[in-house]
């Protein structure tokens, strides 16, 4: 992977340029980050996916759309997620790269222009977003949140991290609150606009092979001229877990969750960090780890069970599906798994198929536009390292390492989702 060049261009605003020649497509996206907030999530959430819908220039989604055929069949995609405690709202556009447009055209900066309309410009008609554009959106969002209930897993390891967080702004949901969504009128998501564009801390990434000039000076004229107060984003890192809070809760589920939340007491930008990854890669992260090969496979404890551990907070969740009469087994079984690591129990084939399953994840990155992308994007408000850096920051990481890092787990919380009357329906 190439080296990542980042500038700022304007108060609170950075671009990030890698150049590879190896694609036909370039992508450009722009990351607006606030701070998580209850007040604030719910129309944010909303207010990114009727960005997305039209802007002055374009005042319909069929104009739009016809733009973006217009520019060799270019893609308009909007994301909304959390990074540590903050909001992340991304725009993105994907196109041609400019080496392969006709005539000379550049592509990077139609794009830049076009995003630059979406987010600074939208289709605000006598202050007020187009209604029927707000309420088509309204209803996708909370589809969306809908299907997240829907997919139990999904639901279950977003319900221990609003217990698990409940007095921290990592326990607020990406998309806010059902009731806030539908609270959300076109006249509240314009002040909502003019509130994230005015305080949001933004990050430009640009992937292609063509030198990003154009798509520079696009955005610098723009964010240049305006009169911004970027907030300060900061995540809280809770080392001490406390007391275990525990909490079962029914439903109409064919197979139960148990989903297990700890405090791992590393975070970004502290170096123990790697040896988090590593451990979490042993416990429970791959086709070789802990969790699968003895608690799934050799016990049958269960239908999965994998561990995550999230760098910017400092936490680690594991989560599985189980017959409800394995529950107590299973998280029995897991803290033995976590014990041995905390033990030197590992074997070297352990740690050598981590390394290696780590590796190939991060070296899978650099095969596409979308891949660089986001291994850029995964580094925002952090200082970037290329894909060889951390895999050499992962392979130098130790036995001795792993051990210290499980010693450092402490239980905070335990989520069950189960069946009605604990029976499997």
């Amino acid at each position: 992977m190439s080296s990542i060049n980042r500038q700022q261009i304007a108060d609170g605003v950075y671009f990030s340029c890698v150049r590879d020649s190896r694609f036909k497509t370039m992508k450009l996206s722009v990351n607006l980050l606030v701070p998580l907030s209850a007040d604030t999530a719910s129309e944010y959430a909303l207010l990114a996916d009727v960005l997305t819908r039209s802007c002055k220039a374009y005042p319909d989604f069929t104009a739009l759309s016809r733009k973006l055929c217009a520019l060799y069949g270019a893609d308009l995609s909007v994301n909304v997620s959390k990074m540590g405690e903050c909001q992340l709202i991304s725009l993105a556009a994907a196109g041609l790269d400019d080496r392969y447009a006709l005539d000379d055209d550049s592509i990077a900066a139609e794009l830049s222009a076009l995003l630059c309309g979406v987010i600074f410009e939208p289709n605000i008609v006598d202050g007020a977003f187009v209604p029927s554009e707000v309420e088509q959106e309204r209803r996708q969002l909370l589809d969306t949140i809908d299907a997240e209930y829907s997919e139990k897993r999904v639901y279950a390891i977003g319900k221990l991290v609003e217990l698990m967080c409940e007095d921290e702004r990592f326990g607020i949901p990406r998309y806010g609150t059902v009731e806030n969504i539908k609270a959300a009128t076109p006249q509240t998501l314009v002040q909502a606009w003019k509130n994230l564009l005015k305080t949001a801390v933004i990050e430009i990434i640009y992937i292609g092979d063509t030198r990003p000039d154009k798509a520079v000076e696009v955005f610098r004229t723009t964010l240049g001229a305006m009169d911004r107060q970027p907030a300060a984003l900061h995540t809280e890192i809770i080392r001490e877990a406390g007391e275990v809070k525990r909490c079962t809760e029914e439903a109409d589920v064919s197979q139960a969750k148990l989903v297990m939340g700890f405090r791992a007491g590393a975070a970004l930008p502290e170096e123990t960090i790697w040896a988090e990854v590593l451990m979490s890669a042993v416990l429970g992260g791959t086709a070789t780890s802990k969790l699968f090969c003895n608690v799934r496979e050799k016990q049958s404890l269960c239908y999965y069970c994998a561990s995550r551990y999230d760098k910017r907070k400092g936490i680690l969740l594991v989560d599985s599906g189980v017959e409800p009469q394995n529950i107590e087994k299973l998280e029995r079984g897991i803290m033995k798994e976590i014990e041995d690591i905390q033990n030197g129990v590992i074997s070297d084939f352990e740690m050598e198929s981590a390394k290696k399953a780590l590796t190939n994840v991060y070296q899978s990155s650099n095969d596409s536009v979308s891949g660089i992308e986001a291994w850029v994007g995964s580094q925002l408000l952090t200082d970037y390292l290329t894909i060889e850096e951390v895999v050499a920051k992962t392979n130098a990481v130790t036995k001795e390492e792993v051990v210290e890092a499980a010693k450092r787990l402490q239980l905070d919380t335990v989520y069950v989702l189960k069946n009605k009357g604990g029976e499997q329906s």
